[in-house]
């Protein structure tokens, strides 16, 4: 199916559920919100059109680094796949090298490709640490996922401000304890907002 076809196929079940929820999709506030959440839509699940592992063959680099190279406080914005509501949070990569190192900016790459899906934080966690391991093959990989989900805040069990924790880890940072302790250290380090 062609984006246009799409975008409008969207369009059309939007306005219908406008209707059912007891509006008039023809009132002017509402006659191009169809199609806007069509195009917001697009954007939000434009993971599924990225191959994780092309976005990181495209900038790996021979290196004699053996050391944990960490990317963190990494912001991102996903959708959960059971209410469609928003996942928001922060993301945590680490990696040893062993012989490449990927470009920095490829790693909040990465994490877009993966939160621009529905998602379940648990998989988004897995998903990045996995394609990492994959492609960079370091000694280790670790990621740590905070993040705060709309579920559980605008519906459900309203708990607002609460704070869903995961973590990933491959290698070194699951088998050497002092490695793993290294990277807890480093993210939970404050680091002064004029860096």
């Amino acid at each position: 199916m062609d984006r246009e076809t799409k975008l409008e196929s969207i369009a059309e079940a939007t306005a219908k559920i406008l209707t059912l929820l007891g509006e008039d999709k023809n009132r002017e506030g509402l006659l191009k919100t169809p199609m806007r959440v069509a195009k917001s839509l697009e954007f939000l699940t434009s993971g599924y059109n990225e191959d994780p592992s092309e976005i990181l063959n495209e900038a790996l680099f021979s290196t004699s680094n053996d050391e944990m190279v960490l990317v963190r406080d990494i912001e991102f914005y996903s959708m959960c796949e059971h209410h469609i509501l928003p996942i928001i949070g922060r993301v945590h990569v680490a990696y040893i090298p062993d012989g490449k190192v990927v470009g920095l900016s490829k790693i909040p790459r990465i994490v877009n490709v993966f939160a621009r899906r529905l998602q379940i934080q648990e998989q988004l966690t897995e998903q990045i640490a996995d394609a990492i391991s994959e492609v960079i093959k370091p000694k280790g990989v670790a990621v740590v996922v905070h993040a705060r989900h709309m579920c559980m805040e605008m519906r459900g069990v309203q708990k607002i401000n609460s704070t869903t924790v995961s973590s990933a880890l491959r290698g070194l940072f699951k088998s050497d304890t002092r490695t793993r302790n290294e990277f807890y250290n480093l993210i939970n380090t404050h680091t002064p907002s004029n860096f």
